[in-house]
């Protein structure tokens, strides 16, 4: 089987560090690279998880690469209220190897491997765009080997980072913008699309006894406050991961979205129009529900092939 190239742009991150392990170790998905960007935590601190979990996972060999360290426009913000001040509070992982860090920018290694790549990529941002808007906006010659991307971010209603935007839009809404009017196959799996199917504290009991990866998962699942680990916790960028590897446990919608740049208490906010008064194309396919016995499933078998 043919795997499927694709790139992890992340800020890990808790429900990151779930997200990139279930990538790491499907039989289908082949990934070029790691790239890294402020959002949960600041970009040292994001580059210097995503180095630990790819040492955890004996992942090594998967070049990991920094990128923005501040939004495009504004002034900078994080999750550490919810991630920890570390952004990944909750289990001792060992030091990195830092000199495993690559030495040239995300965006730069990013625009290598799509080029050079045999057939499209895919994109998988689970933090702030702004690594993807710099790389589409300084090489824009990367799209026609751009298979799609499949994005973590924004909501079809309310918010929870401000009252109609979700975190990884309002980190840098001037970012979020360049994406969606890129042109390109995209994919937004919004923020309450994940509260429908949470993490329960049965399913985190049950991964704990799994193996080594399940037991870390629990570690950190009693120090994120994504939620409550009592009567469950929202795995957001898994949900990204879970679209990418299947799809057919998600009813979804082609529709046209927008980011507000502008609004005085909106800025952030996806604009996605699901009744279609703006009368314009559709642009993206947003998820709108998913089944949770379904994701809970494909949740603990995905967590099953890991180390």
């Amino acid at each position: 089987m043919t795997k499927r190239p694709i790139i992890i742009d992340t800020d890990p991150g808790i429900d990151d560090a779930v997200a990139i392990a279930i990538a790491l170790f499907s039989d289908e998905l082949d990934i070029k690279c790691i790239s890294t960007v402020f959002g949960n935590v600041g970009l040292d601190k994001t580059t210097y998880n995503a180095l630990r979990l790819v040492k955890f996972f004996g992942k090594e060999n998967i070049p990991v690469a920094s990128g923005a360290r501040k939004p495009l426009l504004r002034d900078i913000i994080d999750a550490s209220e919810v991630h920890g001040k570390t952004g990944m509070e909750g289990f001792d992982f060992e030091d990195p190897d830092m000199s495993l860090l690559c030495q040239e920018s995300s965006i730069e290694l990013m625009r290598k491997i799509i080029m050079e790549s045999d057939e499209p990529i895919t994109i998988l941002p689970i933090g702030p765009l702004t690594n993807i808007a710099l790389l589409l906006s300084t090489y824009p010659e990367v799209k026609p080997n751009i298979k799609e991307i499949i994005m973590m971010g924004g909501s079809t209603g309310r918010g929870n980072r401000g009252v109609m935007s979700e975190f990884n839009f309002c980190a840098d809404p001037e970012a979020a913008r360049i994406v969606f009017h890129s042109g390109l196959k995209l994919t937004m799996v919004p923020l309450d699309a994940g509260v429908r199917a949470l993490i329960t504290k049965d399913v985190s009991e049950h991964i704990k006894t799994l193996n080594k990866t399940g037991e870390m998962f629990y570690s950190l699942f009693k120090r994120y406050r994504g939620g409550s680990f009592e009567t469950g916790l929202t795995m957001y960028d898994s949900y990204a991961t879970a679209y990418l590897l299947q799809p057919d446990i998600f009813k979804t919608v082609d529709v046209f979205v927008d980011i507000e740049t502008q609004g005085e208490y909106t800025s952030g906010c996806s604009v996605v129009d699901l009744r279609g008064f703006l009368n314009k194309e559709p642009n993206t396919t947003v998820i709108l529900d998913t089944d949770p016995e379904k994701f809970n499933e494909w949740f603990i078998q995905s967590v099953k092939r890991c180390c």
